[in-house]
């Protein structure tokens, strides 16, 4: 079975953002005076080959282990979408 795999990577809360911090200051000269809590992260979006989603999974979050993400400083979510 083929699986279309969504992966959302984030800053584990209490880990300095840069490029979310960068961007709240900056976004104030542009007249975005309304805007806080920015918050910068990644998706990655994969087709995977599986026996189940159960299969996908694990092998999804072996991925996001060894590469995708670091544990340290990242947290990550996996949701299945539909294939087009």
């Amino acid at each position: 079975m083929r699986f279309a795999i969504r992966i959302d990577v984030t800053h584990v809360p209490g880990v300095l953002d840069p490029q979310g911090a960068t961007v709240e200051r900056a976004l104030p000269a542009l007249g975005y005076t309304n805007v806080g809590a920015v918050s910068i992260s990644k998706t990655i979006r994969l087709q995977l080959d599986a026996d189940s989603e159960a299969a996908a999974l694990t092998q999804v979050d072996e991925m996001c282990h060894k590469l995708l993400a670091n544990p340290v400083i990242e947290r990550y979510t996996v949701s299945f979408e539909e294939l087009v």
